[in-house]
Formats: structure tokens, sequence, C-alpha cells
């Protein structure tokens, strides 16, 4: 099955870049990380959540996952170093700018994915969102069909549930193609990965518990195989894994 990363993607623009060092010379620039928008000068609810969700990532898997996400805004030229953008929230926020909109739709018409993670489906954080995605696309949010790729890229997977399940679907824009621009969920998945520099789970999982948490972090997991991983194929995801446990 052929794979192409986002770096490899980007990178078949200028071809001479991959001859120009060997592989180990880009050390953490090599690395995949999260853009983590931030909106207005607000603190960010959820501090620790992503540098958790980029920690069992590497633990997980096999992609080289950085250590912490990086902060970016809209207006920043770094938004297109990252596959992955993270916004997440409960309260309303301002509209952007005409050049800000038209900047993030550049980066995900070219490869990137814009993950959005609500507190409560009912919040102003929601209503803000859904009028910028709307300025921008000129479309509603679409509900992720079952058989999305999202849902098999690493783990197998049926909905999403994070801190709450309240709502369990995902919504998003470019889905039928399976090369999804936006996604959406509104149980706080964030809020489910967030721990205390002790350790210590800052938030329940109501009404799952452990095994609520454990699936919100498995999707997360998903979220960057997704954001990574742009020519997985929906009906050949697991090939590899399905081929290797036929030959034992």
């Amino acid at each position: 099955m052929k794979r192409r990363t986002f770096l490899h993607h980007s990178l078949r623009l200028a071809p001479g870049l991959l001859a120009a060092a060997p592989a180990g010379a880009f050390g953490e620039a090599s690395q995949v990380g999260m853009g983590h928008v931030r909106l207005g000068s607000a603190d960010d609810p959820r501090p620790e959540a992503l540098r958790r969700a980029l920690w069992e990532t590497a633990r997980r898997t096999s992609i080289d996952a950085a250590r912490d996400a990086s902060e970016v805004r809209l207006s920043d030229p770094a938004l297109f170093r990252h596959p992955l953008l993270v916004m997440h929230g409960e309260k309303s926020f301002a509209p952007w700018r005409e050049e800000d909109r038209a900047r993030l739709l550049r980066h995900l018409r070219f490869g990137g994915l814009l993950y959005i993670d609500a507190q409560r489906p009912d919040c102003g954080f929601v209503t803000s969102v859904e009028r910028e995605l709307d300025a921008i696309f000129g479309e509603a949010l679409a509900t992720a069909p079952k058989d999305h790729v999202l849902f098999k890229s690493f783990y197998l997977l049926d909905e999403v549930v994070g801190r709450t399940a309240a709502d369990t679907a995902v919504r998003g824009l470019g889905l039928n193609d399976q090369r999804a621009m936006v996604l959406m969920t509104r149980c706080d998945v964030l809020g489910a990965l967030e721990r205390d520099r002790l350790g210590t789970w800052t938030y329940d999982c109501e009404p799952g518990g452990a095994r609520q948490r454990e699936l919100a972090i498995r999707f997360m997991v998903n979220v960057m195989m997704l954001a990574t991983c742009l020519d997985y194929k929906a009906d050949q995801v697991h090939i590899p894994f399905i081929m290797k446990k036929t030959r034992r």
C-alpha cells in the first residue's frame, strides 16, 4: 500500500530538497507535530492535552511525534509547517480577518487538516466555528459516515467519545473523497486527555470512566494518523496487518 506523508507531499513541489541531505540531518524538524491555533488572549482550557496526544501517538505508532504542540495564530506563516492544526474551546470568539480565512483555506487545500474540539455541543465556541467555516467554505458540516477512514486509520472505532459521551458524531468537510480538511467533535475529547504535571487525570470521563478515556486517546491517535498519511484508502488501511496475521 502506498503511503505519502504530509512532508513528502509538500516536498514533491521541490524535488531537490529530498537529495540535499540524508534523512537523519532533519533532526527535530522532521518530527510530526501539531499547530495549536490560539484564538484571542484567553487562557488555554486544556494546556496539557495536546502534549499527551503526541506522547500517546509516539508510544503507540511508528510516527515520530514531537514532544509538544506549537502555538500558532492564523496570521502566522508557521501555520503551514503543521499537517495538523487543532482548535478547542467553549467560548465564542470574534470573526476572523479575510486574509486569515484565506490563509487557512490554502493550508487545508494543500493537504492540511483542521481538528476542532468543542467542550459541549451547545456552547458559543461551536456557533463561532460554524460561522467561520461557512464564511470560508460556504457549506455546512456533514456527519462522517461509519465507514470513513478516520475510524480505521489506526484503531477500529465506531464513534467518538471524550470527557462526555453527549455527542458521539464526528462532523467535517471534505469527507466524501476520504481526504478530510476539517473534523469537529463536540464531546471534549481533549478534556479526556488532560492531566496535571503530576500525572493525575484532571477530569472524570462520564459515564464510561477509564474505558471511555482510552477510546478518546485512540481517536486522537487516529486523527494524527489521518493527518500525516494522506493516501490511505478506506478499504486497504489494515491489509498489511491482516496479511501478517494470515501468514502466522
